[in-house]
């Protein structure tokens, strides 16, 4: 690790830091621009009100006894809120021990020779200054002071430290969530068709390092499955020339008992490798989504099994339009249909749609499934007996675990349920607006 590289400002740290050094200068800017306004070494300091009968205390004070009516006509006439006016001797009422700011203030400024007092027990902005030859002048001081919460150096403290903390806390938010959220993003829509767009690699240095590793993670995972599709390709295609020669040599065999068992086992493992590589593909192009017809498409699926002598029933409604991939779902739902016949006597697809979801139930009459083993029985190559042989009636195990990779791709989920008062419930779930995934 080098010598403080936790600053460097391309990293999370160092930016941290950075902003962190910006706001405490800029706090102390902003006290030290406070305390020099609001001086706070003058507490006592008139307001504008006590400024101008102050000025005018001044004047009067400095004046002949003869120029005063002149000057206090002039004063009245420059400051008409302050109320100014001569008070005969004798004729004030002094409120005794009147004390506070504005007072002390205009104490202070007058200095040694004037006194200041207030004059009604009722209002508070009478204030009278007696000159120092003994003359009283009265004024209302109307904007006394300032509440001591307004303007006060610590208030403008917390309030500066607030909006640094709250840019602090903006900025690491968008600078952290923006760039995991993309990664939430990206990781719903894992795809290994290349359709899914990599991560950008923006930001800090650690975010940008984490984006290039899921990025080159990506690559290794999609390049390991496409040698692993393209390698079960290729033995798909060399076994399917000698399943082929057995079978035109299976012709031959003379015993009729022999030839029809050797002639189900090729047919067993042609449709093994077919299977297989159905559940294996994912380097397929991926389906276009489109408006589709649900309701139709598993009429169509009910008729097809009608039409093999299987009891196949659709309930439901007679249109429902949602957005998907037509030849997955016609798949999947034939899947169930086929695992449905294989151990019922009459199977029901149901179909129930709402504003946001569409489920599709298909039911059968047959044993079931324990609740122990319903979650396995989604895995691939599970399949419903306990057999420990493969033929037409017991499939491959793939059935389920196909149906429930196009209802993922699709944005739902699938799911097994018990049936009253015996059978299986297959419910596929799948969104209506949502837009589906890019690949299970």
């Amino acid at each position: 690790m080098k010598p403080f590289g936790f600053f460097h400002l391309r990293g999370i740290g160092g930016q941290i830091a950075a902003l962190v050094l910006a706001s405490t200068v800029a706090l102390h800017l902003v006290v030290t621009t406070a305390f020099l306004m609001s001086r706070p070494d003058r507490p006592d300091a008139p307001p504008d009100g006590a400024h101008q009968l102050t000025d005018a205390a001044l004047l009067l004070g400095a004046a002949e006894p003869d120029e005063r009516p002149r000057l206090l006509t002039d004063l009245a006439r420059a400051f008409p809120k302050l109320g100014l006016d001569m008070l005969a001797p004798g004729t004030a009422a002094v409120v005794e021990q009147s004390e506070g700011p504005h007072l002390r203030g205009l104490r202070r400024h007058l200095g040694r020779g004037y006194k200041v007092m207030r004059l009604s027990p009722d209002d508070a902005h009478r204030i009278g200054v007696q000159l120092p030859d003994g003359t009283m002048i009265a004024g209302r001081v109307e904007n006394g002071p300032r509440p001591w919460f307004w303007g006060a150096p610590w208030l403008m403290t917390l309030m500066t430290a607030f909006i640094c903390v709250t840019v602090l806390g903006l900025w690491a938010a968008r600078a952290l969530a923006a760039p995991l959220s993309s990664f939430a993003r990206a990781a719903e829509n894992f795809s290994l068709d290349g359709a899914a767009e990599p991560l950008p690699e923006r930001g800090p240095e650690e975010i940008r390092s984490v984006a290039r590793a899921l990025n080159r993670m990506h690559e290794r995972i999609a390049r390991l499955m496409s040698d692993r599709t393209r390698m079960l390709a290729a033995i798909s295609h060399d076994l399917r020339t000698p399943i082929t020669r057995l079978r035109l040599r299976a012709e031959f065999i003379e015993d009729e008992t022999n030839r029809k068992r050797m002639l189900i086992d090729l047919d067993q493992m042609r449709s093994m490798l077919e299977s297989v590589l159905s559940l294996l593909r994912n380097d397929r192009k991926v389906e276009a989504v489109t408006l589709v017809d649900i309701a139709s498409t598993l009429q169509l699926i009910a008729d097809q099994f009608g039409d093999m002598g299987h009891v196949v029933h659709y309930d439901g409604p007679a249109s429902a339009t949602a957005a998907a991939r037509p030849d997955d779902l016609h798949r999947g739902v034939t899947n169930l249909v086929e695992n449905a016949v294989r151990f019922g006597a009459e199977v029901t697809i149901r179909l129930d749609a709402s504003s946001t979801t569409l489920v599709i139930d298909v039911e059968d009459d047959g044993p079931g499934i324990s609740d122990a083993r319903k979650q396995e029985m989604l895995e691939p190559f599970v399949r419903g007996d306990d057999a420990r042989t493969m033929d037409d009636s017991t499939g491959f195990g793939l059935g389920l675990s196909i149906a429930r990779a196009i209802a993922i791709a699709h944005g739902g989920e699938l799911s097994l349920h018990d049936r009253e008062p015996h059978g299986l419930i297959v419910r596929m779930q799948l969104p209506i607006w949502q837009a589906p995934r890019l690949a299970a």
